[in-house]
């Protein structure tokens, strides 16, 4: 049994087994070791998907998960989920995640713990996302991302398709192919660093060998590869 399994009862993931599967491997790796982290916590999630991690946040004890997503057909989807104490605890709205964050600063919002799964590599404004992210004075930050599995600290651009959901979001009207920037691991320790974060990284080799298979990209020997960093204020 695994947290997401149920995710099998809502349509988008009715006969995606092997996405689940993937999404309890990642839970597992990624958000029990930081349980006590988000004990009592204020979270926000960004690029929040369909609400997933953010309810994960929640069911593992943040007392508020704040999530931001740009397409407003994927936080609809959140409906369906269980209700329940995890979802009551959630606050999901449409919008530009640095729009959003600027949004909250002004109002003086705080967060104990922020959330940045699966966006840090779709987009082009990485440090900025991080400057936003410290004038919250967060406890700690997540990053799960895939990294460039080149030397030095670079980032290295791609072009993807804006229309597929798991892609950026448009950056100008009408475009096809949207830029993005896949960082270096040391490019991002680099970004940590002059910002007052002590960075580890979470510790993927544990999977044992015969469960890598769902989550393969955290083991790509070339090119790029997944990873999950834990920013934590400097003492």
């Amino acid at each position: 049994m695994g947290f997401f399994d149920f995710l099998q009862g809502l349509d988008r993931y009715a006969e995606d087994k092997s996405g689940i599967k993937r999404l309890n491997l990642r839970h597992e790796y990624l958000i029990e070791p930081i349980r006590k982290d988000l004990q009592g916590a204020r979270v926000l999630d960004l690029a929040a998907h369909d609400g997933r991690w953010s309810y994960a946040f929640a069911a593992a004890g943040a007392r508020e998960v704040v999530g931001i997503e740009g397409r407003p057909h994927l936080v609809e989807r959140f409906q369906q989920f269980p209700e329940g104490l995890a979802k009551d605890r959630v606050k999901l709205r449409v919008g530009d995640i640095f729009d959003g964050m600027e949004a909250d600063l002004k109002a003086g919002e705080q967060y104990d713990v922020i959330g940045v799964l699966g966006i840090f590599y779709h987009i082009m404004d990485h440090f900025r996302l991080l400057q936003l992210a410290t004038r919250f004075r967060p406890k700690l930050i997540v990053i799960d991302s895939e990294f460039a599995l080149r030397p030095g600290q670079v980032i290295m651009l791609v072009r993807e398709d804006p229309a597929k959901d798991l892609n950026a979001l448009p950056q100008a009207e009408g475009q096809e192919k949207a830029l993005i920037g896949i960082p270096s691991a040391t490019a991002l320790e680099a970004m940590a660093d002059v910002l007052g974060y002590s960075l580890n990284w979470a510790d993927w080799q544990k999977v044992p060998q015969g469960k890598r298979g769902p989550v393969f990209d955290y083991f790509r020997p070339e090119t790029k590869r997944r990873d999950t960093a834990y920013l934590r204020p400097k003492a």
